[in-house]
């Protein structure tokens, strides 16, 4: 597996100005990044994940070293198809240190070839969600600062609730 190629999963629903801040920062370390959105059937997203990918390739266009996809399944077993070697996670918070770090140690267990690389958000970020994008757009609210620049309008629009 291939240390000089990571992975990025996430939901992605939508990508938030946090997301973009750790892909950028990623891309810096890293010479080959995949962002990649994990298809979960049991969860309904806001967006489709075609939408999703439309939004990241929109939002990262000036990043020239990522690329993204969608798989299933587990993260460790996409790592093996696509030959990368690090996993690539943002981290917010304390809570979010010790949910990942679990994850981070059931992975290097089913793949001992896999690392995790964890990058702390920015703080103007460290309380940004998707579900907060969401329900701030729901209700018309101002997203400009949340999300990326060339996907505000697409967003707001389509989460808009009926006024």
């Amino acid at each position: 597996m291939r240390s000089d190629v990571c992975v990025y999963a996430g939901s992605f629903d939508p990508i938030t100005s946090g997301h973009l801040d750790i892909i950028e920062r990623g891309a810096a370390i890293f010479p080959k990044m995949i962002v990649a959105i994990l298809r979960n059937p049991s969860k309904k997203g806001a967006f489709s994940i075609e939408e999703r990918l439309g939004m990241l390739r929109k939002s990262c266009a000036h990043v020239s070293n990522v690329t993204f996809d969608s798989f299933d399944g587990l993260l460790v077993d996409y790592m093996r198809k696509v030959d990368a070697g690090v996993i690539l996670r943002g981290l917010r918070a304390v809570s979010d240190f010790e949910s990942e770090f679990q994850m981070a140690q059931l992975n290097r267990q089913m793949n001992s070839d896999v690392e995790t690389f964890f990058l702390m958000t920015s703080p103007k970020h460290a309380y940004l969600s998707s579900s907060a994008v969401r329900e701030i757009a729901s209700f018309g609210g101002d997203i400009s600062e949340f999300v990326p620049a060339p996907i505000v309008a697409e967003v707001a629009i389509a989460l808009r609730k009926e006024q």
